[in-house]
């Protein structure tokens, strides 16, 4: 009687230990679906554009995946990208235009993680300032336009919808700069107008009395793709496991987004601005499953503007996405 117990009480011990270990390799192991880098490092610009990713980390989205989130913040989307395309960083928030340059340049082989933004309207605008030159859209020609780097999406759109009411962005002087700056260059007049993204647009607006000239979320840019995710393809081949978890991570903190509660207090503490321009700024569309048909259009308007000279097919740069097989 007394052996029978005892055995059952090693029968019991044992199957303790058996749960115990496979509950030890659900949590840790790659073999039993934990990710490959629990650590990772995104490059980012400041921008609003930033909320989900923001939400992720400090709402605990990455946590759950079994990741923890570093970010490296960077002057513009061609830096962000450039740091992620030499290994200093995993991952990048930059903007379409210049992931599909970067692809079709050869200077590297980019695939698109997650979506980041699209352009709502009056998220994204080309402002001037009382003393200034420009006064409506016409008045673009020949002057100063500040944009954050050549063939970003400041650029591009700032050209589509210039094109859009006949005037010849050609003859336009583009001014590369850090969008924290713009301000002050049209305050000092160093520039006649500066393509804004919020919350640099509010921000403008209060210290600069910018307004805006054209709409560049408008004509032929209405509800245009503008920022995404982005990694090598090596780093995807490499990372399935924490690709998933990155997607999952931003699919779930993007649907918590739509609470603008949650949204203002992250972009006051994150992006630094008072939390009356918070509370105005116009918030860009956020997105986290890429769809193929909707990417194509950033490509078809940089052939279109002649930046690219081939098409680009958008769906052979999306990286696999996480829930839909």
């Amino acid at each position: 009687m007394l052996q029978r117990a005892s055995t059952r009480r090693l029968a019991v011990l044992a199957m303790v230990a058996v749960l115990l270990t496979a509950c030890s390799q659900l949590k840790g192991s790659p073999a039993a679906g934990g990710v490959e880098k629990p650590s990772i490092r995104v490059a980012i610009l400041t921008t609003v554009d930033l909320a989900p990713l923001w939400l992720a980390q400090e709402g605990g989205y990455f946590r759950a995946e079994g990741l923890e989130v570093q970010t490296d913040v960077a002057p513009s989307g061609q830096e962000t990208l450039s740091r992620m395309t030499s290994g200093q960083d995993d991952l990048a928030l930059s903007t379409y235009t210049l992931f599909f340059l970067a692809k079709s340049s050869g200077a590297a082989d980019v695939k698109l993680v997650t979506d980041g933004t699209s352009a709502s309207p009056r998220s994204n605008e080309v402002v001037t300032v009382p003393n200034s030159p420009v006064k409506t859209v016409k008045d673009l020609e020949g002057k100063r336009i500040a944009i954050s780097s050549k063939n970003a999406a400041s650029d591009v759109l700032t050209r589509s919808v210039m094109r859009d009411h006949s005037v010849d962005p050609g003859k336009v002087q583009w001014v590369p700069m850090p969008l924290p700056e713009m301000s002050a260059a049209l305050a000092q007049g160093r520039v006649d107008a500066a393509y804004q993204p919020e919350p640099f647009l509010t921000q403008a607006a209060r210290t600069a009395g910018a307004y805006p000239v054209i709409d560049a979320a408008s004509g032929s840019t209405q509800s245009f793709p503008l920022t995404g995710y982005g990694a090598t393809a090596k780093w995807v081949q490499d990372h399935p496991k924490t690709l998933r978890a990155f997607q999952r991570a931003m699919l779930n903190a993007t649907r918590a987004a739509v609470d603008r509660a949650r949204i203002e207090p992250l972009v006051v503490r994150n992006a630094k601005v008072d939390q009356d321009i918070a509370s105005l700024m116009v918030m860009p569309a956020f997105g986290s499953t890429l769809d193929a048909r909707r990417i194509q259009r950033v490509p078809d308007l940089l052939q279109q503007l002649g930046v690219v000279q081939t098409k680009i097919d958008a769906s052979s740069m999306i990286a696999p996405q996480a829930g839909t097989g």
